[in-house]
């Protein structure tokens, strides 16, 4: 099959930040990849590196087989990129955004028009088209913003955590999308610290964390890794560390970790280990107020590999 990316040994240092470790990946044609990962893991530094706005400390990448180094502008012309700020005029309409980045493309007369129709039906904005993007909510200016980025029919389209803190009505109806573009033959880049929608979108998923790769493969390739392990999340009328390392040492339980108020175990068998959890609170003088079981996951694989919950 076709490399739509190929990322080869990619490094980006800011000063003592190493916010990319040796990444390397590929993307076939046609595929949707996700890089899955919380804030800071090097997600949006590896999409600024493809879209030629950094440049890499060590190592290349290929887009659509030209280098990001040696003929960064083809390898842009390649790419559709939705960054995660809104780039947009907001005292223009949708359509005049449209018209204008259109230009910036290339696009003149007649094709222009045509394209910009298109893509409007595309994000569902066509009986809003006149609107000023100031008066749209953040979800319609996210899809206005994706419109954007396919107006001149890129080959890859890049899509930097399109869906934050948006409704969720505009939520569904962007991953709608992706999953339709891919349909027709898009490749789709895709960046997410939301478990569901990697799970929901992808062909392939990478989990990163601290600017490395630490897992690759499919959703149930993922899964399979923390076996048939369950989660549990509890909440406590304390504080979480006074009993965090007495859970770490019941038996069954494999990985548990804090944040925010709330504790994530990893075991083996619920209805066998949550009594213990119970106990071993009871005796720390804590009390458990909440129990939320969850089964196998994308979370219970980033757990289980870091030792820690995969939140904002």
């Amino acid at each position: 099959m076709t490399l739509a990316i190929e990322m080869q040994n990619l490094h980006k240092r800011f000063g003592d930040l190493h916010a990319v470790q040796g990444v390397s990946l590929t993307v076939q044609a046609g595929e949707i990849l996700s890089l899955l990962g919380p804030n800071g893991a090097g997600k949006s530094t590896i999409i600024s590196m493809l879209s030629g706005l950094l440049q890499p400390t060590e190592g290349d990448a290929l887009v659509m087989g030209h280098s990001i180094r040696r003929e960064p502008e083809a390898a842009k012309a390649c790419l559709g990129v939705v960054p995660q700020d809104i780039a947009l005029y907001p005292d223009l309409s949708a359509r005049e955004n449209l018209l204008f980045w259109g230009k910036m493309y290339g696009l003149r007369g007649a094709a222009l028009k045509k394209r910009v129709d298109e893509v409007l039906e595309i994000i569902g904005l066509v009986d809003r088209q006149k609107g000023r993007v100031d008066k749209f909510s953040g979800g319609m200016k996210r899809r206005v913003n994706i419109a954007a980025a396919l107006l001149h029919k890129p080959q890859v389209v890049i899509m930097d955590e399109p869906t934050v803190g948006i409704d969720p009505q505009s939520r569904r109806h962007i991953l709608d999308n992706v999953k339709e573009l891919n349909r027709q033959g898009m490749t789709v880049l895709y960046t997410t610290h939301y478990m569901e929608e990697a799970a929901e979108l992808s062909d392939h998923i990478a989990i990163m964390d601290h600017g490395r790769v630490i897992a690759y493969g499919t959703h149930d390739e993922l899964i399979r890794l923390v076996g048939e392990q369950t989660r549990i999340d509890l909440t406590l009328n304390v504080d979480a560390g006074r009993v965090l390392t007495a859970w770490q040492q019941v038996e069954g339980v494999s990985r548990a970790s804090a944040q925010d108020g709330l504790v994530t175990v990893l075991v083996d068998d619920s209805n066998r280990v949550l009594p213990r959890l119970f106990e071993a609170a009871t005796a720390a003088g804590a009390r458990i107020t909440g129990v939320d079981i969850r089964e196998p996951n994308l979370e219970a694989v980033f757990l289980h590999l870091t030792g820690r919950a995969l939140r904002d």
